[in-house]
């Protein structure tokens, strides 16, 4: 994992380092999605769709709101992950 320390402006504002943007291949003009998640803010390159085979066989719970669907979600995958290790 790169690590590297960026500054936050007044304006909340970062400049994200060249040689993080090329490790995941970000380039000026890209889209980043931004969440939080556990106290972290996550970012992360939208890909023009990738996920419609992900996401092909879900069926979508109406009851939860996108924040809820997100957080279960990435407690499914955190599980998922931990079950592997």
């Amino acid at each position: 994992m790169t690590k590297t320390l960026a500054t936050v402006s007044s304006k909340r504002q970062i400049t994200l380092p060249i040689d993080l943007c090329r490790e995941v291949g970000i380039t000026p003009g890209d889209k980043v999605k931004v969440f939080i998640h556990d106290g972290q803010i996550t970012l992360m390159k939208q890909r023009c769709g990738a996920a419609e085979g992900a996401l092909a066989k879900l069926e979508g719970d109406i009851s939860l709101s996108d924040e809820a669907s997100l957080l279960d979600a990435l407690e499914q995958r955190d599980t998922s992950r931990n079950s592997t290790e």
